[in-house]
């Protein structure tokens, strides 16, 4: 028997859950992603989260729990690339080749970003797209606030390492 909503967990509309958060999420995906990903990445998060919405057990931390999902969608995407990289780039189909949106920047630091850890990429992209505090980064990823700042840290010096060799 699939487990339901409890009748006492007060859940708002998911489309208000959508209106209220998407614009900052898909920021969230541009830079976790790229731009070109970002939307796809989105409607992935806002089908599974669909999908999970009737099941709540609770209406708490509803924002987190769609930083979640979307953390996720972003992590399997970088991961089906890596898996997925073509070898020759010439025998490739140009119409298959991803290329920045129209007037977005994406320079080589966005990049870096990208290939950092799922929990260090979302710190970091949390902290400096969004200049969140780390008592609010810790609240969207679910850790404590002493994690998201050593998560923030760690992310900031491999990408020292990186810019720096």
């Amino acid at each position: 028997m699939p487990r339901g909503v409890s009748p006492h967990v007060d859940l708002p509309p998911f489309q208000s859950l959508i209106d209220d958060h998407a614009s900052e999420l898909h920021r969230f995906l541009v830079a976790s992603v790229g731009p070109t990903d970002a939307e796809d990445c989105l409607q992935e998060t806002f089908i599974s989260a669909l999908r999970a919405y009737p099941r709540l057990r609770h209406g708490d931390h509803l924002r987190a729990w769609l930083y979640t999902i979307a953390q996720r969608k972003a992590t399997d995407l970088i991961r089906r690339r890596a898996r997925h990289r073509a070898g020759n780039l010439d025998d490739a189909d140009p119409a298959q080749l991803a290329s920045a949106a129209p007037g977005v920047l994406d320079d080589g630091l966005w990049r870096s970003v990208r290939t950092l850890p799922p929990k260090q990429r979302a710190a970091v992209v949390h902290r400096f797209v969004f200049d969140l505090a780390y008592a609010q980064i810790a609240e969207r990823m679910g850790v404590s606030e002493e994690a998201a700042r050593q998560n923030v840290s760690a992310g900031l010096r491999r990408l020292r390492m990186e810019v720096t060799s």
